[in-house]
C-alpha cells in the first residue's frame, strides 16, 4: 500500500543532500540546449528549478551505459613451455547503489520495457541485472503534456507510476512523495518528512491537469498484426522513409532501444572486450563479416524499427509496446518525421481481413531437430520466427538476397544485437 509524505523544496534537496553521501544520484543537469541525467555531487544539488527540468536524452543510460567494459583477459606464457599459455578473466559485473532523481514516468517505465529482454527468459544479463538492483527510481509525475507527448497512446500517464520506486507531484508550496515499492517506502520512512495523506487531493487534481493536456487518445485497434501486414509493401516503407536521413538521433535518446555492438581490443596477450551503444537505423548495423548485408536501404531499416516497437515487441511480451510515448523522437528528428504519423498510416492502410485479426501470438520454440534418416516432415521454423496473423501475407524467408525477418533480442552475425 502506497505512502504519501509532503516535502517543501528545501526540505526536499537537503534530502537529496543527504543521499549523495551514500548514493550516486544521478539528476537533470542543463548542458547548454540540452538537459542531460548527470552524476551530481551534494555541493551541485542546489537548483530546485533545474531538477525539475524534462531531460533531452533518456535516463537509460543508469543501466544500459554507452560503452562497458564485459570482460578483461590476461594471458602469461609459461616459461618451461612456450606453446602454453595462462590465461586470466575478470568479468565485473556490479554497480554502485544509485538514486535516478526527476525522470518522467515514461522514462520509469521504460526501465520495465527493458528488463523484459535482459532480465526474463532463459538468458539474463548480470550486467544489466546488477545496476537494475543497485537503482532507485526518483520519477516526477508530468505537470503538463507536450505536443510530442503520447504516452496514452500506448498504455502510460503523465502520473503512471509503472517502474518508479516513488513517484513526486509538483503542488503550490512543495512536493506530494507517494512510495510505489518496498524498495522506495524504505527510502522515504527514513527521511523525515511530514505525512502527506492531506495533500493527496493536491497532487490527483495536478495529475488531472497533465492528463487534460494530453490531445486526443489513439483509436487504432490490433496495431501489432496490422503493422506486421505492412511487411512486405515496399512501397509504403519507402514512402514513409523517404525525408529520413539515417542518423540515429531517434534511436541514441529513445528510452528503450537497445541495440548494441561488440568489440574486442588488445593484442593476443590481453585485451578486453566492450559493448557499446549502436543504432539499428545505421546502414553498417546489419553488414556481416562475410559482406551480406540484409537492410542496406533505409526503408528497410525503419520498417524493423517501426515493427519492433508495435508488432515485434508486443508478440513477445503480451502485447506490450516497447514504444512508451515519450516523444523525444519526434523532438529530436531533423526533418520532423513523426513516428505515431508513421504507425497511423501503417494501420490505417492495412487490409481488411487483418483488420479483424486476432493479435499475433507470441512465438514458440522451435521444435528439437531429428536425424535425416527419420520420416520426412516440415522443417523447423527458426526459433522466435513470429506467425502471420490469419489473411496477413507471410513474411519473407532468409536467404542471401532478401532480408530475415529479425527476432527479438537476437544477434546478427557481425555480432551486434538485432532488435
Amino acid at each position: 500500500m502506497s505512502t504519501f509524505y509532503f516535502a517543501a523544496p528545501d526540505a526536499l534537496l537537503g534530502w537529496l543532500k543527504k543521499l549523495a553521501a551514500d548514493y550516486r544520484v544521478l539528476a537533470p543537469r542543463r548542458e547548454g540546449r540540452s538537459v542531460m541525467f548527470r552524476p551530481r555531487t551534494a555541493d551541485e544539488l542546489t537548483d530546485m528549478d533545474e531538477l525539475l527540468r524534462r531531460a533531452t536524452a533518456s535516463p537509460k543510460g543508469a543501466v544500459i551505459p554507452h560503452s562497458e567494459t564485459l570482460v578483461r583477459f590476461s594471458s602469461t606464457k609459461d616459461a618451461e613451455n612456450p606453446a602454453r599459455l595462462d590465461t586470466t578473466l575478470d568479468a565485473p559485473c556490479g554497480d554502485v547503489p544509485t538514486v535516478l532523481f526527476g525522470c518522467r514516468p515514461c522514462d520509469a517505465r521504460g526501465f520495465v520495457v527493458l528488463d523484459r529482454p535482459y532480465l526474463e527468459g532463459r538468458f539474463k544479463d548480470p550486467y544489466y541485472a546488477a545496476r537494475r538492483e543497485a537503482l532507485v527510481i526518483i520519477a516526477q509525475a508530468c505537470p503538463t503534456a507536450f505536443s510530442t507527448c503520447f504516452c496514452h497512446w500506448v498504455g502510460g500517464s503523465p502520473a503512471g507510476r509503472e517502474g518508479s520506486d516513488i513517484l513526486f507531484t509538483a503542488v503550490d508550496d512543495g512536493f506530494v512523495l507517494e512510495s510505489v515499492t518496498e524498495k522506495g517506502a524504505k527510502l522515504l520512512e527514513a527521511a523525515g518528512f511530514a505525512s502527506g495523506e492531506d495533500r493527496r487531493n493536491e497532487a490527483e487534481a495536478a495529475h488531472r491537469k497533465a492528463e487534460a493536456s494530453l490531445g486526443a487518445p489513439s483509436t487504432l485497434e490490433n496495431i501489432p498484426a496490422r503493422v506486421a501486414a505492412r511487411f512486405r509493401d515496399e512501397a509504403f516503407w519507402i514512402k514513409e522513409t523517404e525525408k529520413c536521413l539515417s542518423c540515429g538521433a531517434c534511436t541514441y535518446l529513445c528510452p528503450t532501444c537497445q541495440c548494441f555492438t561488440i568489440t574486442d581490443e588488445g593484442s593476443q596477450l590481453d585485451g578486453r572486450r566492450i559493448r557499446s551503444w549502436d543504432t539499428c537505423m545505421s546502414p553498417l548495423f546489419t553488414l556481416e563479416t562475410s559482406g551480406h548485408n540484409p537492410r542496406t536501404e533505409k526503408f528497410k531499416r525503419m520498417r524493423n524499427r517501426i515493427s519492433h516497437k508495435f508488432s515485434y515487441y508486443p508478440q513477445s511480451y503480451d502485447g506490450e509496446y516497447s514504444c512508451v510515448g515519450c516523444g523525444r523522437c519526434v523532438v529530436s528528428c531533423p526533418i520532423s518525421l513523426d513516428i505515431r504519423q508513421v504507425v497511423k498510416h501503417a494501420v490505417e492502410g492495412a487490409p481488411e481481413a487483418v483488420a479483424e485479426a486476432a493479435p499475433v501470438p507470441a512465438p514458440k520454440p522451435a521444435p528439437a531437430r531429428v536425424k535425416a534418416s527419420s520420416a520426412a516432415s516440415e522443417p523447423a521454423s527458426p526459433a522466435g520466427e513470429p506467425k502471420a496473423a490469419p489473411g496477413a501475407e507471410a513474411a519473407p524467408k532468409a536467404s542471401a538476397k532478401s532480408e530475415a525477418r529479425p527476432r527479438t533480442g537476437g544477434k546478427s552475425k557481425s555480432g551486434k544485437k538485432s532488435r
